[in-house]
């Protein structure tokens, strides 16, 4: 491989919370058979690993507002009539200790000035930490725009799709509620990880009378770099291929009709670590260095072979320090792609559009650093939005066949954690894909019925100020 262009070198009733709507502000109302703008949005909003929690929790005056206002300005820039947003490690790893701030961080998305045309609103959050067995820390949230009429989501349990009104919460355990299917991972996909909290949650809509999966996923991290180092591809490219085919079979299987799926969120996806130690080290030497008690490699280290043996990359478990940042900047790091092959073993069964926005992870958390790469891993496309080769064709192109699909990273300049978002903003085709069924049925299959989404509970409106303090 050439080197010169290197430069060398993701249980009891569920708690429900009520939230007042917002007033409404006049808007046409969007016409029927005119195309749905639908942005999905994908990002660790409240960060956790390698020090996430830190930034975001212990100064949210920061890094909370400053992730909040490039959300924000997404949404001014898109304007989407259905807006969904995935966040993994929600509350961080002291979660009990984060409550508050998780509070404050739910609060602000329902109720700020930005999201005022947004009367309503499903959130979802994983809150049960106490539970070893089922807690997976996803959380997601589902916006639908004032001119948005009749949308439905489904009852997994009841087989029927129910009318969206108002603005809810659900935590706790989300086990019981019947509008989603949560899962974590068994434990022996990942036996490294003494508790893994990777797993996933699905959600399905019917708007503009097409019906679509949402799945929130978490997959498995790269435990060592030495590891990962070792074998193309690593060990822990197995481990997430498992998993991830695991949901893919889950969300398809025969338990439900099948509809078109999104699935986006921390997929942990890793470069292929061993080509791309060769590729940047191509003329280096390597230097082995062994712990003295058990003679186990704790570190390399790789030095040109001539300008006095600099050091270029050194790798140990947590540490992947290369000598020149820029290769991973550069044109947003596309000619790194070439080594970004862990979704190809899933070509016919997932899509992706094309990626022109650098590395997600992993940022410095450092608030003046917002381009800058820590040197704990290799920096990789992380957090994607997929999609089923179905759902592909919901995205709508113009006349002109520019692309009315818009894939991008938030922040790019500023500290968003160690995690930079990543979001898909598209259009829905009138009369693209399934069909949302209706009261009468269809021949042959079960009759699922629309029907309001009461649940026969009272609904009573809470203000803000008096939203009950939970485990977040």
């Amino acid at each position: 491989m050439d080197s010169g262009r290197w430069g060398r070198g993701l249980p009891s009733r569920p708690f429900r919370r009520t939230w007042p709507q917002c007033p409404a502000s006049p808007q046409p109302v969007r016409p029927s058979g005119s195309p749905c703008r639908v942005p999905c949005v994908q990002g660790p909003a409240v960060p956790k690993r390698h020090g996430r929690l830190r930034p975001f929790f212990s100064d949210p005056e920061n890094l909370q507002k400053n992730w909040l206002r490039e959300f924000y300005q997404v949404v001014h820039t898109h304007r989407p009539h259905f807006l969904a947003l995935h966040c993994q490690e929600f509350g961080g790893k002291n979660y009990e200790a984060s409550m508050s701030h998780v509070d404050k961080f739910v609060k602000e998305l329902l109720s700020s000035d930005a999201m005022k045309e947004y009367n309503r609103a499903r959130v979802y959050l994983d809150e049960n930490y106490k539970s070893q067995e089922h807690f997976t820390a996803l959380g997601s949230f589902y916006f639908l725009h004032e001119s948005l009429k009749s949308i439905y989501q489904f009852d997994f349990k009841g087989k029927k799709y129910k009318k969206v009104a108002g603005k809810e919460i659900y935590s706790d355990t989300l086990e019981s509620t019947p509008m989603l299917e949560k899962e974590k991972f068994p434990q022996d996909y990942f036996p490294e990880c003494k508790w893994s909290r990777k797993g996933f949650i699905r959600t399905r809509w019917c708007i503009a009378d097409c019906a679509f999966d949402l799945v929130n996923i978490h997959l498995f991290h790269d435990a060592s770099n030495l590891v990962a180092w070792e074998t193309s591809p690593s060990v822990y490219s197995g481990i997430r291929h498992k998993a991830l085919g695991y949901v893919l079979d889950r969300i398809t299987d025969q338990r439900f009709e099948r509809a078109s799926y999104f699935v986006f969120g921390d997929f942990n996806f890793r470069l292929d670590s061993k080509a791309v130690v060769e590729t940047l080290c191509t003329k280096a030497t390597m230097q082995t260095v062994r712990a003295a008690d058990t003679n186990e490699v704790v570190k390399l280290i790789f030095r040109e072979s001539d300008n006095d043996r600099k050091v270029m990359l050194q790798l140990e478990k947590k540490l992947f320090d290369y000598f020149n940042q820029e290769v991973f900047r550069d044109n947003n790091g596309t000619a790194l792609l070439e080594f970004d092959k862990e979704l190809s073993v899933f070509k016919d069964r997932l899509y992706e559009l094309d990626i022109s926005f650098p590395p997600s992870y992993p940022y410095s958390e450092d608030s003046s650093q917002g381009r800058q790469y820590m040197n704990t891993r290799c920096p990789a496309w992380c957090d994607r939005v997929l999609m089923s080769l179905s759902a592909k064709e919901l995205i709508l192109r113009s006349e002109s066949e520019e692309k009315a699909a818009t894939y991008d990273h938030i922040g790019p300049s500023v500290c968003m954690g160690d995690h930079k978002p990543v979001f898909l903003a598209f259009r829905v085709a009138p009369g693209a894909g399934k069909r949302c069924p209706r009261r009468e049925g269809t021949p042959g299959e079960p009759s699922l019925q629309l029907e309001e989404q009461t649940d026969g509970r009272t609904r009573t409106p809470q203000p803000i100020e008096t939203r009950p303090s939970a485990t977040c």
